[in-house]
């Protein structure tokens, strides 16, 4: 298998092929003299580096065998000078994760035709095009095999899958920041919500949902467990187990699938480009206006009463008299008079009140479109620091569950401003680590905080700064380096024993379902379970031993992988309420959740599985594996 990346999701995947499905991997890297991206970029490279050495470290003391030292390629660009000296023809499956999506669609289209059964993974921001590249890629393997080899990807043929490490993270980082909102997995409408859950009372019985999907290794401070809480004493993490551990497990949190259906709400009328109508003045002119108002109905029954007139003629000659264009009155009584020289007055005073009601309308049209402010009153609220590319998808994911948000951006021109505007959010422009913007955000008065911007030093200096204004403030970071972030943990953990903390790292979120796309099978989502990642996937059970001809219940594998669900539209409609079957509730993504036991998988049957990343090399292999070291 072959990798091409220029930052540390390459590294990462490399060592994910490595050190969990024993693959020969042949990696391409820019030139370590040559920094062609964001310093931030060099650090990742030298952590990831750090990482692959320590599995070969381990190998060797284990007394294995390398198979051959690390011959990393080197290169700016994936050329098809370069793709071809990485044995692209000869590989099984490519990955290109560079930053740049041009660079990777450039270097598909010249694999796809070195070798037309070559299984592509892209890394792509752009979520419409990747949908187009892959048909075409898939398209162009079809035409170039001729021999209907080149099926999707489960039909062990060429296929094409577009990720985005930012998709891919995104539902986990912006669940994290929620108290009592669990980690979603969502894919062209399917949400997988696995939520944490406190351990139970004396006496009480604890709510399983559809299934247990782990036990955390909980605390007392924190019953979520935590990014670098496996310390000595602490009982580790424990995914995918049976009724019999979960039953004798006692004083520890678990999490459980609760909900597995979602449609994203529309947008709100506070949330559409034109304002309401009361939103155009603000609260003072409107108190003003009104005031205005009140004085002219006075005036015009106080007219009514005294000329005994009605009191629509009575409005009328208030009116006139307000305006200026009333004759005056002179032979009229004194009662009339007074009441002239006061409507005259309430005229010169409307007139102020009139143009600013003008220029406040204009600016707050002229402001629709532009940044918004925080609101004075605003509270509750999630403050996310960053938005960049990961933090444009955690912003959209928070809007799509009605969380109020406040961002904090630099650069005016970064790539989530668009998206800001669109979804009317409020924006402050400035610089985390100096004084002041933060407390423009009201973090004192906020929910919690996501610092996702790409230096660790900004992340971890603004997330010190929001505590020291609030300690119990709940935060999370985006750390690329797991040490760092384990020891940020601990030592934050230790001061503020009250506040719930976490660290998350994109590449460490999104490599494990990019290294099982490149497996060969669809992944639906990776989930965050303290330090370790739950996956889950879309598999065809053909092929699969474990899975076919076997019951649900027999099928499942603690600690390894468990079905979930059926995919009743991918083998014509067969339903488990048939014949070996008897479930019900066929949602409307035609997948069958609640699976009974007694279920048998057929060949056709295509189902979704939670995994360990262990379990799902084991299930998903090319190949049989000798037991050995893994080689590079």
């Amino acid at each position: 298998m072959v990798v091409c990346g220029d930052d540390g999701l390459a590294h990462r995947l490399a060592a994910e092929l490595r050190g969990v499905y024993r693959e020969h991997v042949t990696l391409v890297v820019p030139p370590s003299g040559r920094q062609v991206r964001r310093p931030v970029v060099g650090r990742a490279r030298a952590a990831s580096a750090a990482l692959l050495d320590r599995v070969v470290n381990a190998t060797v003391n284990r007394g294995g065998e390398t198979n051959g030292t690390p011959r990393p390629v080197e290169a700016l660009e994936p050329t098809e000078d370069v793709l071809a000296e990485a044995g692209v023809d000869r590989a099984v499956a490519l990955a290109l994760v560079y930053d740049d999506d041009e660079t990777n669609i450039r270097a598909a289209l010249t694999a796809r035709r070195l070798n037309p059964r070559l299984r592509l993974v892209l890394r792509l921001y752009n979520r419409r095009l990747g949908q187009h590249i892959e048909e075409l890629l898939d398209q162009t393997a079809a035409l170039s095999a001729g021999d209907g080899r080149a099926r999707g990807l489960d039909g062990g043929g060429a296929s094409t899958t577009v990720l985005s490490d930012a998709d891919t993270a995104a539902p986990a980082l912006a669940a994290t920041a929620l108290v009592g909102t669990g980690k979603v997995v969502e894919t062209d409408g399917l949400l997988l919500r696995a939520v944490e859950r406190h351990p139970p009372r004396p006496g009480e019985v604890a709510d399983p949902g559809l299934c247990t999907l782990a036990l955390l290794s909980a605390t007392s401070n924190d019953p979520a467990g935590a990014d670098g809480s496996e310390t000595s004493g602490d009982q580790a993490p424990y995914l995918l187990p049976d009724a019999a551990a979960v039953e004798a497990a006692t004083g520890r949190g678990t999490v459980a699938l609760e909900q597995v259906s979602y449609s994203g709400p529309a947008l709100s009328a506070a949330r559409t480009r034109v304002p309401p109508f009361a939103s155009l003045f603000s609260r003072r002119l409107r108190w003003s206006l009104a005031g205005l108002a009140a004085c002219v109905i006075a005036l015009a029954v106080a007219l009514a009463v005294v000329t005994g007139d009605n009191a629509l003629h009575a409005t009328y000659v208030t009116l006139l008299d307000l305006f200026a264009i009333n004759e005056p009155a002179h032979n009229q009584s004194a009662g009339e008079q007074i009441l002239q020289l006061l409507s005259g007055f309430t005229g010169l005073l409307l007139l102020p009140v009139l143009l600013a009601a003008v220029l406040e309308a204009l600016g707050t049209f002229r402001n629709a479109s532009a940044l918004r402010k925080p609101p004075r009153g605003l509270g509750g609220h999630v403050v996310l620091l960053g938005l960049g590319k990961i933090g444009t998808r955690v912003l959209t994911r928070l809007r799509e569950l009605d969380i109020p948000v406040v961002c904090v951006e630099a650069d005016p021109e970064a790539r989530g401003m668009a998206t800001a505007r669109r979804l009317r959010v409020p924006v402050v422009l400035g610089d985390v680590t100096q004084e002041g913007v933060l407390e423009a955000a009201r973090v004192h008065r906020a929910h919690s905080l996501l610092a996702l911007t790409s230096a660790d030093s900004t992340n971890l200096e603004a997330v010190l700064y929001a505590r020291s204004l609030r300690s119990d403030l709940r935060v999370v970071l985006r750390l690329y380096d797991d040490d760092f972030a384990t020891a940020v943990y601990r030592t934050l953990r230790a001061a503020h024993p009250q506040a719930l903390t976490r660290s998350r790292s994109v590449s460490h979120l999104a490599a494990p379902a990019f290294a099982a796309a490149m497996m060969g099978r669809q992944i639906l989502g990776a989930i965050p379970v303290e330090r370790r990642v739950l996956l889950f996937a879309a598999v065809t059970v053909a092929g699969h031993p474990q899975l076919e001809g076997r019951t649900v219940g027999e099928a499942f594998r603690a600690g390894a992988w468990r079905v979930l669900a059926l995919d009743t539209g991918a083998d014509g409609g067969r339903r488990p309420g048939e014949p070996g079957g008897g479930a019900e509730g066929v949602r409307s993504s035609g997948l069958v959740w609640e699976l009974p036991e007694t279920y048998v998988l057929r060949g056709q049957d295509r189902v979704v599985l939670a995994a360990t990343r262990q379990g799902l090399a084991e299930l998903l292999g090319r190949r049989a594996r000798v037991p050995g070291p893994p080689s590079y």
